[in-house]
């Protein structure tokens, strides 16, 4: 037990660095845009450059670490992106930040399918939710502090410090995760993933439109809202701060309860009512608040509209990617690689989109309603998910 939470450990602490240097641009972005003279559209295909390389990356990584183990594998993936955490304060232009933020968003490529293979190999089936929880609070965590901790060090030394400061703490996980993490056993076996009978397989189809879905809701909370509070809702720098952190709060509250009580539900009912009676209601609840969200004049109340939807979309991420290791077996890490895939077009399609939409609404209210209709069409997806059905035949998985 103590050295599973060890790992768990670890992998909070990788993505908690993670989101710290995946969000500090979106904090930065009224600054970076007034001193680089970006418009809403050129931005939206800043924030779209590190999501299609995000996707297109997210399966070979994941499958790439199912062959070569996790330790060489997430060592790789945090030198890599805490390269281009640092480049990225020292671009001058579009041409090179689009550049920069698209290899970005390749070396990001792999973290999570990684991570959920490792909870797959370490954890038994009904505790997967519960650990998975783990490395999904630290993305709310993450979120939470990132503007906390970029506001007043741009405030002090200018917007391109921050990146400069947060690329040592990814080179520093990376380093101490190479010395001190093995992979578990040696009688696990490593297998190329059957693509062609697992895209066959209806039920792998709904996980994928599920999470493309969610994505395009989600992506604004991660590209978006800092830009939204601030240009769209006429809130100051130090109020912008303070307020976007709050979703991020309660997505902490979200990511607790939705990977407890799914596991609790599972124990119980069996797997199909344990996520999916989780995963389904918080998508769709998560869609109405944030088109409340949308329909008031008033700040405080639209900013707890959307902290009450980011914290019930939360409840969701540690059931699906769960939802991952209960089909994928010892094929997890391509499976859900897959799945971000799948989720990140979407991201990319939602940043790029939400220029454009912003542009011809004149309106951020507006632009930001198509995002949380598709976040109910995703909870309606998840619920025809069944995470009782191996997406192929598995292999006995032991951890030592």
């Amino acid at each position: 037990m103590p050295q599973r939470r060890l790992v768990l450990g670890m992998l909070f602490l990788m993505v908690f660095i993670m989101y710290l240097d995946r969000l500090a641009i979106g904090v930065a972005a009224p600054r970076i845009q007034a001193d680089l003279s970006l418009s809403p559209v050129q931005w939206g295909w800043v924030a779209g450059a590190f999501t299609l390389a995000y996707a297109l990356f997210e399966a070979p990584a994941g499958a790439l670490g199912d062959r070569a183990g996790h330790r060489v594998v997430l060592t790789r993936i945090v030198v890599w992106w805490s390269s281009f955490t640092a480049l990225t304060g020292a671009v001058t232009g579009l041409a090179p930040l689009l550049a920069v933020r698209f290899l970005f968003g390749a070396g990001e490529a792999g973290a999570f399918p990684n991570s959920t293979a490792v909870v797959a190999r370490w954890f038994a089936p009904g505790e997967r939710a519960r650990a998975s929880s783990a490395f999904w609070i630290a993305t709310a965590v993450g979120g939470m502090m990132t503007p906390l901790l970029v506001v007043p060090i741009m405030r002090a030394y200018g917007w391109r410090m921050p990146f400069f400061v947060f690329a040592v703490f990814g080179l520093f996980w990376a380093a101490l995760w190479h010395i001190w993490y093995r992979d578990p056993g040696t009688t696990v076996e490593r297998h190329s993933a059957p693509w062609g009978r697992i895209a066959s397989d209806g039920n792998f189809r709904w996980v994928l439109v599920m999470y493309h879905f969610y994505c395009w809701g989600a992506t604004f909370y991660l590209t978006w809202i800092y830009t939204y509070l601030q240009t769209g809702r006429g809130m100051t720098e130090a109020e912008m701060g303070f307020a976007s952190s709050l979703p991020f709060v309660a997505g902490i509250g979200g990511i607790l309860a939705g990977g407890f009580l799914s596991d609790a539900l599972a124990a119980r009912y069996g797997l199909r009512i344990g996520r999916c009676a989780v995963g389904a209601p918080s998508l769709i609840l998560s869609g109405i608040a944030i088109i409340a969200a949308t329909l008031t004049t008033d700040n405080y109340w639209a900013v707890a509209m959307l902290a009450i939807g980011m914290g019930v979309m939360n409840m969701m991420l540690p059931v699906a990617w769960a939802v991952c290791a209960d089909v994928g077996g010892e094929h997890t890490g391509a499976v859900s690689g897959a799945m971000n895939t799948a989720g990140q077009l979407g991201s990319f399609l939602s940043a790029v989109a939400f220029g454009y939409l912003v542009q011809f609404f004149k309106s951020y209210d507006l632009a930001l309603m198509p995002l949380a209709a598709l976040l109910i069409l995703s909870g309606a997806a998840f619920a025809m998910i069944d995470p009782q059905r191996r997406l192929v035949a598995a292999q006995p998985i032991r951890a030592s």
